[in-house]
């Protein structure tokens, strides 16, 4: 049996009650899976009370359909664990959005999800919503 490693990478850290990630290359099923666990380990210190995401996706490409129902459980996931403001950076990209609308509800409940073209915006958004990264 072939061992399939993982393609493309990514970030994953803690800090107040935002959990941000970084995303980069084109992720295959394996990337989606190890993502999914290491973020649902991650994010344990958030669960059980209302937290933000932040998510940086200029470096990520877009990937293959398979990965579809690992993301769209994670989001799932998220929400039921308290998740209600997630903000996406990425330059302007008609496909990346069509594809991240595919994968990402924009609300469910008291979930909101933005777009955004910088970091900055987005921080001072999820900031306004009331969450907030560590002054460290």
């Amino acid at each position: 049996m072939h061992q399939f490693e993982g393609h493309g990478s990514f970030n994953i850290d803690v800090s107040g009650t935002i959990l941000s990630a970084s995303l980069s290359g084109s992720w295959n099923m394996q990337m989606a899976n190890a993502f999914a666990s290491a973020f649902k380990s991650e994010a344990q210190p958030l669960v059980g009370k209302p937290w933000g995401h932040l998510v940086l996706l200029d470096d990520w490409d877009l990937s293959g359909p398979e990965i579809q129902p690992v993301i769209e459980e994670l989001v799932t996931w998220c929400i039921e664990q308290g998740l209600v403001r997630a903000a996406h950076v990425y330059s302007e990209s008609m496909l990346k959005k069509y594809y991240l609308n595919k994968l990402v509800l924009e609300e469910m409940g008291d979930f909101h999800r933005h777009s955004f073209r910088d970091q900055q915006s987005a921080i001072a958004w999820l900031s306004a919503e009331g969450f907030e990264l560590s002054a460290d």
